[in-house]
C-alpha cells in the first residue's frame, strides 16, 4: 500500500510538472527538465525495508507512467528506473541520505545515473541518439533540476511514509529521512 501511495504521488508529481513545465519562459531553462521518476526509483530503492521487489516493481510502474507520459518509447523509462532504483539500493548501505545539502547531491547523482542508463539502453537497443554534446547538455541541465527540486520532492514521499508509519517513533524517524 505504501510504495502504491508513493507512486501515485509520483505519478502526480509528475502531470503537473509536465503540464507546467511548457510554460517556463527561458529558453534554457526548457530543456532543463526534473527527472521525478529517478527521484521516486531511488526514493524507493533507499527506503525498501526487507524485500527488494516492491521497491523494482514500483520503480518499474512509475517508469511506465513516466513513458507514458513524456510520449517516450514504452519500457525504455521503466527499464532505466528498474535498474536505477536498483543502483540506489546498492548505495544505501554506504551513504545516509539527510539534510539538505546530501539530499541535492544525491538526487543529482541518481539524475545523472537514469541518464547514463538510459542512454544506455539506447544504445543496446539501437534506438536514435542525439550528438554526444546535447546528450551531455541535457544531462547536465537535468541533473541540476532534479537536484533543486530533489529534496521538496523527498520530503513529500516522507510524508507519505510517515503517514504508514505503526508507531510514533517510526513516524518521526521517517519525517527525518531514517528508514526504520
Amino acid at each position: 500500500m505504501r510504495t502504491a501511495t508513493l507512486i501515485l504521488v509520483a505519478y502526480f508529481l509528475c502531470v503537473v510538472l509536465a503540464a507546467i513545465w511548457r510554460l517556463v519562459p527561458l529558453g534554457i531553462a526548457r530543456h532543463a527538465i526534473p527527472d521525478i521518476g529517478a527521484l521516486t526509483a531511488a526514493y524507493l530503492g533507499l527506503t525498501s525495508r526487507k524485500n527488494l521487489a516492491p521497491a523494482v516493481g514500483g520503480a518499474v510502474v512509475i517508469g511506465y507512467l513516466v513513458d507514458v507520459i513524456s510520449g517516450g518509447p514504452v519500457g525504455l523509462s521503466a527499464l532505466a528506473l528498474g535498474l536505477t532504483g536498483l543502483v540506489a539500493r546498492t548505495i544505501q548501505q554506504r551513504i545516509l541520505v539527510r539534510g539538505a545539502t546530501m539530499t541535492m547531491g544525491f538526487s543529482g547523482f541518481i539524475a545523472i545515473v537514469a541518464a547514463i542508463i538510459g542512454f544506455m539502453i539506447r544504445g543496446l537497443y539501437r534506438m536514435p541518439n542525439a550528438s554526444m554534446a546535447t546528450e551531455l547538455k541535457h544531462v547536465v541541465l537535468c541533473a541540476i533540476a532534479t537536484a533543486l527540486i530533489g529534496p521538496l520532492v523527498w520530503r513529500a514521499f516522507r510524508r507519505v511514509d510517515a503517514a504508514f508509519a505503526r508507531t510514533h517513533r517510526e513516524r518521526d524517524a521517517a519525517l527525518e529521512g531514517l528508514t526504520p
